[in-house]
């Protein structure tokens, strides 16, 4: 007997009626049992066909009769659509139309299966049709299945159109049942299929609350979660032939956004902070009030700032990190907020100081001992290791200046990369054999493994904490960015850091077996063609990717949060995503630095020499390659100025890579880098200080290549220091003796010896306090170290003996001029140089006097610097130089055992 017989399609038919009448009896006025699970009628179904064809196997003696055909009813409206009709031939389809109800009865045939079109899902006709247990289909049914090709499908309820198709859902946080049974009936009308429980074949869940256990369940699948309204707008489009709910456009916009039923409230931020937040709490369905208002749901609060609450929170305010309302963004869906509790903070107090350090005693002697010491210390702490520092043994029970003035214990040394980056879990080697004498080759070739090292680890932070989350595939909400935007941004940042990785190794290989013959040039000759096949493509679009980051993160929440959260870790260092990806754009530069201070430290017999000349060569065009297209006029200009404003500034200044930061006003407050009550201007660039003094007398002009003449200069250079030099930054206290003041521990890399520059601010635009940051911050990125904050640290001044008193009193004033002339006599009686330099000016000025003279060689000098001073930038770049010898004059006066205080 064929499966397609009269009496299987009749069992089949009855069958159907069965089921419908059982779950008829399933689904009464109960607001529970209207979300059960739409897979019973599938189940039975199956059952049935199952049946029937172990009926049709078995019941092969019965009669055979005709087979039962589809044929399809147009009812109403539905009659007069040409459309329709159109399809219905399409699919060739039997059909007639009805006009009234009446006439149902007489179309009831056996020979055919009636399905019956209605255009309206809500009138008496489609009221009655479905009382009676008839197959009832909308006309977009029809005409999506002429338009593929396909028969008609079969429902055991009412189907209008397929835009819910394939999507099963669940319903939470409902309480009136009209409403539940009115969404569960359109999801039906359109396709859908509804679990009563959450489970993982849910791939929408409707919620009109943003609490219970299954909206948690659904935040941790990454499952959207909708609003009602998506139900009720899909039904709308009901008729459009290409729609479906599942579109992510139409979808996106009737998600439950991560704020919804929470008002916050902000604890700890400044007010730019505060008022950012406050914009993203509305732009994700939120509120605001402020701290304390009762109706608030949720306090956000600053952890790092916020010790105490201000008040008793009640038991139903949620008081959680500010990590909570990023990662809510993030996500696009509200975290728990029980993994973000804030816990108050109990962090002990410091017993000691650096006040502590300076005992009040009227003996000068033993002032001066003190701040020896203190200086030695610092030194002590100063001095780098290329390995990851050791915890002293009485770091657990001790606290004393070591502990609060420690710059090597930064979050690099401790940093775990997980697994993404190969090198990363390569361990350095701890058993590093120290020469007993260092010679300065080895203090240069030491730095240049502990920035290199550094730079490994930066870039390690960028990959692991920000690339391989961004291309993580199944995120939660979706991915935050476009794989073309993280293109954009990261670029060749992989390829850099396995090159990096090959050198740091090579580098470390040579600093724990150290010979003096060992070729450092040879490493970056080795990978000189690497390093210009990857630097190119990052550094050439380098604005591009900036760019990318600023617009993604004004334009794209998820990715602005993303960037809080992974910013504010220590592995950052408190550093932006564009400062971190600015370091491949100046580490080149720092090399062939760096490089140089070796040449000029290794001897003429090393075969090194001429291997590193080489190295600094092939660094140098990749650095030409590089920056051709991307000087910056304007940059270049800044520069060019601050040379013209100060006399004797050094010509190497220029340089391509280098760009003017900030210009402070200063008074020195010791005796160097010039007398006490000497105007001081500091120009900070991006890897250098110029320090010049105002000068006491200006003559003259300057007339620049172009033509122009310029104002004299009113500066005069003192010195040009790298900002590598810069040890310690020192924020003074404010006290009644002194105000605004700040000083600078520093050091040339090949000495011993520590100086104390101290400067009071006297510049009112610029808060010290940001001055300080922005020093530090440009001395970590060029000795590659992201924890710029480690590099400040408060101090008394009774510990360095800076004063600011009485700095602008008469007497003082009368004092310093007093000084100025004692020098100035002392130099006209001076028989070791001044009859040098006065016989040298009066042999200049008797020849110049003489017309049709020759310019002397010394003139020739003067010109040929001023004439050049327009291509200057074409200088090659020597190693900015060390500590000038105005420092070393005086520097046999004091142990060299010690700190020196020049």
């Amino acid at each position: 007997m064929r499966s397609g017989s009269p009496r299987s399609a009749w069992l089949l038919h009855c069958r159907r009626v069965q089921i419908m009448a059982e779950n008829s009896a399933l689904t009464p006025t109960t607001g529970s049992t209207s979300l059960a699970d739409s897979s019973i009628f599938d189940s039975k179904v199956t059952e049935t066909s199952k049946e029937n064809l172990f009926i049709g196997s078995t019941s092969y003696v019965e009669e055979e009769m005709p087979q039962i055909e589809t044929r399809v009813i147009l009812v109403q409206e539905a009659r007069k659509q040409e459309e329709l009709i159109k399809a219905l031939k399409e699919i060739k389809v039997p059909f007639v139309k009805m006009e009234s109800v009446e006439e149902l009865k007489s179309l009831d045939s056996p020979e055919f299966e009636n399905v019956f079109i209605v255009t309206d899902f809500q009138d008496s006709v489609f009221n009655e049709l479905y009382k009676t247990d008839c197959r009832v289909i909308g006309p977009p049914v029809v005409l999506n299945c002429a338009q593929k090709g396909e028969p008609l499908p079969f429902s055991c309820r009412p189907l209008y159109c397929t835009s819910m198709m394939n999507l099963v859902l669940c319903f939470t946080g409902f309480r009136k049942k009209e409403e539940l049974v009115r969404l569960v009936t359109l999801v039906h009308h359109m396709g859908g299929v509804i679990r009563k429980d959450f489970n993982s074949k849910v791939t929408h869940l409707v919620a009109n609350c943003t609490q219970g256990e299954k909206f948690r369940i659904a935040v941790s699948l990454g499952t959207p979660i909708m609003k009602p309204e998506w139900i009720y707008k899909a039904w709308e489009r009901r008729n459009e032939q290409d729609f479906c709910a599942s579109f992510d456009e139409f979808r996106n916009e009737f998600k439950v956004p991560p704020f919804q039923d929470c008002i916050l409230s902000f604890l700890g931020f400044s007010d730019e902070e505060k008022t950012n937040m406050e914009e993203m709490t509305e732009m994700q369905g939120g509120n605001y009030l402020p701290v304390g208002d009762e109706r608030c749901t949720h306090l956000i609060v600053e952890e790092n700032i916020v010790k105490e609450l201000p008040f008793e929170p009640s038991k139903k305010l949620y008081v959680v990190k500010q990590e909570w309302f990023w990662g809510s963004i993030q996500m696009d869906a509200r975290a728990g907020e029980t993994m973000y509790l804030y816990e108050k903070a109990n962090t002990p107090e410091l017993k000691k100081s650096v006040s502590l350090l300076s005992l009040n005693t009227p003996n000068s002697n033993r002032k001066r001992r003190r701040l020896k010491e203190t200086l030695a210390q610092l030194s002590r702490e100063t001095d780098m290791s290329p390995f990851p520092p050791r915890k002293r043994p009485s770091a657990e029970h001790s606290l004393s200046i070591g502990s609060l003035l420690d710059i090597s214990n930064t979050p690099e040394s401790s940093i775990n990369y997980g697994e993404t980056p190969k090198s990363c879990t390569k361990s350095s080697k701890n058993s590093t054999p120290v020469p007993s004498k260092q010679s300065a080759r080895w203090q240069v070739a030491r730095e240049l493994y502990q920035t290199e090292s550094n730079y490994v680890n930066i870039l390690a932070t960028i990959i692991q904490l920000f690339q391989v989350p961004l291309e993580e595939e199944g995120q939660r909400g979706g991915p935050i960015l476009a794989p073309e935007e993280i293109k954009t941004i990261f670029g060749s940042i992989p390829d850099i850091f396995d090159v990096h990785t090959k050198i740091k190794d090579d580098l470390e290989d040579l600093i724990v077996n150290w010979d003096e013959s060992k070729s450092i040039g040879d490493i970056f000759l080795k990978y000189s063609k690497d390093l210009v096949k990857t630097y190119p493509p990052f550094v050439n679009f380098f604005e591009m990717s900036k760019e990318t980051i600023i617009k993604c993160e004004k334009q794209k929440p998820r990715f602005h949060a993303f960037l809080k959260i992974n910013q504010a870790k220590p592995e950052c260092g408190r550093q932006s995503l564009v400062e971190l990806l600015i370091r491949p754009v100046q580490r080149l530069p720092s090399v062939a630095l760096l490089l140089n201070d070796l040449k000029k430290h290794t001897a003429e017999e090393n075969p090194d020499k001429s291997t590193l000349e080489k190295a600094i060569g092939s660094l140098k065009e990749v650095m030409t390659h590089i920056n051709e297209d991307k000087r910056k006029t304007e940059a270049q200009k800044q520069i060019f100025d601050v040379v013209y404003e100060v006399d004797g500034c050094p010509a190497n200044l220029l340089s391509s890579h280098r760009s003017l930061v900030q210009r402070v006003e200063t008074v020195s407050l010791g005796e160097h880098p010039c007398d006490r009550g000497e105007q001081v201007t500091l120009f900070l660039f991006n890897d250098c200080l110029e320090i010049a003094r105002k000068r006491h007398k200006v003559i003259g002009t300057f007339r620049s290549p172009h033509g122009q003449t310029r104002p004299p200069a009113s500066l005069k250079h003192i010195h040009l220091m790298p900002l590598s030099q810069i040890k310690k930054v020192l924020d003074i206290r404010e006290t009644e003796d002194c105000h605004n003041a700040f000083a600078l521990l520093v050091r040339p890399p090949t000495e011993q010896a520590n100086v104390l520059l101290s400067f009071q601010m006297t510049s009112e635009e610029l808060p010290k306090e940001n001055w300080l940051k922005m020093l530090c911050r440009h001395v970590a990125n060029t000795i590659c170290k992201a924890d710029a904050e480690n590099l400040i640290y408060t101090a008394d001044p009774e510990s360095f003996e800076v004063n600011t008193k009485d700095m602008d009193s008469t007497l003082s004033r009368a004092s310093r001029a007093i000084k100025k002339t004692s020098k100035k006599v002392t130099r006209a009686f001076s028989f070791s140089k001044t009859p040098k330099r006065a016989l040298r000016r009066a042999l200049m000025t008797s020849q110049s006097s003489v017309e049709g003279r020759s310019p002397s060689s010394n003139d020739k000098h003067v010109m040929s610097r001023l004439s050049s001073t327009s291509s200057l930038a074409g200088i090659p770049s020597p190693s900015l130089v060390s500590l000038p010898s105005f420092f070393e004059r005086r520097s046999h006066t004091l142990s060299r055992s010690t700190t020196h205080l020049i």
